[in-house]
């Protein structure tokens, strides 16, 4: 793969955080983004986003009989 340009790692940099790229997709967006300051200040920010929104997530208590009910709808649903 060629080296990516700014406007193609940034295309790519949510499913670069999500890790649901290509092997090859993944090398060329993180060989980017140590070359690329700008890039790589936008994947800190999006990141460090993420990292603020899981912490907050791990707080919430979800009922008890949560899965139950969503894995029952889904087995209900056509």
């Amino acid at each position: 793969m060629d080296p990516l340009n700014c406007a193609e790692t940034f295309r790519r940099l949510d499913d670069y955080v999500d890790r649901e790229l290509t092997t090859e997709e993944y090398t060329a967006v993180a060989a980017h983004l140590e070359q690329c300051a700008i890039c790589a200040g936008e994947f800190a920010v999006e990141h460090d986003l993420l990292d603020q929104i899981r912490a907050k997530l791990a707080q919430v208590r979800l009922p008890a009989d949560l899965m139950a009910r969503i894995v029952s709808r889904l087995n209900a649903a056509p």
